[in-house]
């Protein structure tokens, strides 16, 4: 038990889990989405539990940032049946500025998109990736890969390290919705 302010943990190996998940199917669960943080720092674990999970005939649900080793994402995708992905930018500097690669992130959006259902998350922080410019070029990418790819524009919030910086402006939101539905046919706002 933990003391209070602690939260409790149990290790679960991935048969475990995907029997957790199975027992839950009487209940309308088909499977797992592997979410919060980025996932795929567990590697091994997602992919463990992925094919157990295909073997099994329960879906497996990725919700990542994207930014892995392209030879390790293709050998997962097979045994995922959706997955999101947040585009951060299309700018490599800011890519390069957060510690990830731009290049990675748009290889694995293509490699993903012919192999599974994707949906693209991208946070309009302002002053950072929210020039219409750089709107255009964003939707230009995801229409690349196909206009039929959802859009999620997420509306920042100042927390943890960012708190000096305003919300995004709703208008702004808007904006990207519009500079997006002359080419994507799905886009969605969050947070507005």
């Amino acid at each position: 038990m933990a003391g209070e302010g602690e939260a409790e943990f149990s290790e679960v190996s991935p048969v475990r889990l995907v029997d957790l998940a199975a027992g839950d199917v009487v209940k309308g669960n088909i499977g797992v989405a592997f979410t919060y943080n980025e996932p795929l720092v567990g590697f091994e674990f997602v992919l463990d539990s992925a094919r157990i999970l295909r073997e099994r005939g329960l879906k497996a649900v990725l919700v990542t940032n994207g930014f892995a080793n392209p030879g390790k994402f293709l050998e997962l995708l097979p045994f995922i049946d959706a997955m999101n992905i947040d585009l951060k930018s299309v700018r490599g500097e800011f890519y390069r500025r957060i510690g990830g690669d731009l290049g990675i992130v748009q290889e694995n959006i293509r490699a993903a998109a012919g192999r599974c259902h994707v949906e693209l998350t991208y946070l309009l922080v302002p002053g950072e990736n929210d020039s219409e410019e750089e709107m255009r070029e964003a939707v230009e990418f995801v229409r690349s890969v196909s206009a039929g790819i959802p859009l999620h524009i997420s509306r920042f919030f100042p927390r943890f390290e960012m708190q000096g910086r305003a919300a995004t402006d709703a208008e702004r939101m808007y904006l990207f919705r519009d500079i997006a539905l002359r080419e994507l046919k799905y886009v969605h706002l969050g947070n507005v």
